[in-house]
């Protein structure tokens, strides 16, 4: 049994593990579940974001953290937070996000899971807000931030993404700690 921060009645949430590389390698090479980010991951790539999850897991006490469904001990992606640190108006500042294989979209997981992240922020880490940052176009985890009771807060170019790519244009999303 895999030691998870975070269950929720389907999903456990929990620091990755090498096991995880290949089925992470295989979601972030997955053109449909990296549509809204400027290209797909290279293994190389993921292999880089596992390590600094595991390092941010360990400075910090979270992460994007993997996501296993608890009835069959299957990987889905990911769901959690990470601290944010690119040059805007609203950084440093600690996001939370998703990123989960075609299988599971749809099925309500993102949520469930962004809102036990939510609640871990808010009372484990006593944090005063977070942020979600999507691309303006990936209207359906806007969707997703709006149903968490976030807002939008800013819209901005971000500045890790070239200039004549259109997913450039971004918005921030943010919740209170007194808004659950």
């Amino acid at each position: 049994m895999a030691n998870y921060s975070i269950k929720t009645n389907r999903l456990g949430l929990r620091n990755w593990q090498d096991s995880d590389i290949e089925k992470a390698v295989n979601m972030n090479s997955d053109v449909s579940v990296m549509e809204f980010f400027p290209s797909i991951m290279t293994p190389e790539q993921t292999i880089g974001f596992i390590k600094r999850m595991q390092l941010h897991f360990t400075a910090h006490g979270f992460c994007y953290f993997a996501v296993d469904v608890l009835e069959t001990d299957a990987f889905i992606g990911f769901i959690g937070l990470s601290t944010q640190t690119f040059e805007s108006s609203f950084t440093p500042c600690v996001d939370i996000g998703w990123r989960l294989l075609p299988s599971a979209w749809g099925k309500g997981y993102a949520t469930e899971g962004a809102r036990a992240c939510l609640k871990f922020a808010f009372s484990r880490l006593r944090l005063p807000e977070v942020y979600a940052i999507a691309a303006e176009l990936n209207i359906k985890s806007q969707r997703v931030m709006r149903k968490l009771g976030m807002t939008a807060f800013i819209r901005f170019a971000h500045p890790n993404i070239a200039v004549e790519n259109p997913l450039r244009d971004c918005v921030a999303y943010r919740i209170l700690k007194n808004s659950l």
